[in-house]
């Protein structure tokens, strides 16, 4: 009996815990650094504040401690919470994606503090209007170093211009190769050429670079949304015997039966992608494409946030190509490096090549520091 009444007892102390754990109010985060998830919220508080152009990824931080001071810092500068109106201030005081800054530091957090600022159900979300449209994917503010998407510019809507630094696949010194397009109702005319000087950069591994003259290129993008695009590419300059001769005898390696892939007469090419939002990048795609005779499987997305990090990311693989050697490409850079403007204008990583290198192994081939600028607000 004496049994029963504890067991009783204990279910009854167990049930009035359990209430009042529910019945208890959610312990308030007031000072804490906004998650950069919300790209419309982010710009619409620094419209309010007079901040042109506004960042979609800006470090926010909201101080709501002392109810008579309420404030907010935006890239290190302070501004009052009352400043916002009504309803954005409500917006930034619901915000659900929060990293709590007075948290305390424990011998554990260390390791689960990264883990518990992850938002996995931002992990994945829909592209934005401008990026599954046929006649206006190609407007992107970034610019970078090495290979990736090329920087393109709106003249009006669906007319503008666009240049790349490497091929859209390329990596780090791998090849001089430079293009300037001119976009109008999802069609593109260009010509490409050569800078000799970033494959000079690297004195080893370059068997497996490509290397090309000057030519002209067309490309259409279906207009069933940014989904496919088909593109022909000729060589109008091709290379002489002598041309050939100086690079299969300076970059080649005829015992492994390496060399460089030098372009010549016509390319059939076509990428198709999914556009998707990854850690909700600002822009971001999924890749399968045929290059140069190559194929290309891959992912790149601009200013993901994950911890409170912000950077870019570009992986490609190359497992196939009737000249060269498979070859996998990694970028990572980062933004948030330096200060005013340049805060989320610029950002900065390592850029690597993994294939077989000149002693027949797999590894590095080609490592450099590859550099982005932001030259317009993000799409």
């Amino acid at each position: 009996m004496k049994h029963k009444l504890s067991l009783l007892f204990f279910f009854v102390l167990l049930f009035y815990a359990g209430m009042n754990l529910l019945a208890q109010d959610e312990e308030k985060i007031v000072y804490y650094q906004m998650e950069p998830l919300d790209d419309s919220l982010f710009i619409k508080i620094q419209e309010e504040m007079f901040i042109d152009p506004p960042d979609p990824k800006a470090e926010i931080i909201v101080d709501l401690r002392d109810p008579n001071n309420q404030t907010l810092m935006i890239k290190g500068t302070l501004y009052p919470l009352l400043a916002l109106s009504p309803e954005t201030r409500a917006k930034v005081i619901m915000y659900p994606f929060k990293i709590d800054l007075m948290n305390d530091v424990t011998f554990t957090s260390v390791f689960t503090n990264v883990f518990e600022k992850m938002k996995f159900k931002k992990i994945v979300q829909p592209p934005t209007k401008t990026q599954i449209s046929s006649n206006t994917s190609y407007i992107n503010p970034y610019l970078q170093l090495f290979g990736g998407e090329r920087f393109g510019i709106p003249i009006k809507k669906d007319i503008g211009i666009s240049f790349g630094l490497g091929t859209p696949y390329s990596g780090p010194l791998e090849t001089g190769f430079i293009e300037a397009n001119f976009h109008i109702l999802g069609f593109r005319v260009g010509m490409f050429a050569n800078i000799q000087a970033f494959t000079l950069l690297k004195d080893n591994n370059n068997f497996n670079n490509l290397y090309t003259t000057q030519g002209m290129q067309f490309a259409y993008v279906l207009p069933f949304g940014n989904f496919f695009e088909i593109s022909y590419q000729k060589i109008s300059r091709e290379f002489t015997d002598e041309e050939v001769k100086i690079l299969r005898d300076k970059y080649g390696l005829p015992d492994l039966n390496y060399y460089p892939k030098l372009t010549q007469g016509s390319y059939l090419n076509w990428e198709f992608r999914y556009p998707i939002k990854v850690f909700g990048a600002t822009r971001g795609k999924f890749y399968v494409a045929k290059y140069m005779n190559e194929w290309h499987f891959g992912y790149t997305g601009r200013e993901l946030s994950l911890a409170g990090s912000t950077f870019d990311l570009r992986i490609d693989a190359m497992p196939s190509s009737p000249d060269r050697n498979p070859q996998y490409v990694l970028d990572i850079v980062v933004q948030k490096i330096l200060e005013s403007w340049g805060f989320s204008a610029f950002a900065l990583g390592p850029s690597a090549i993994f294939s077989k290198t000149e002693n027949g192994s797999f590894g590095v081939t080609s490592m450099f520091v590859n550099m982005r600028l932001k030259v317009g607000t993000s799409l």
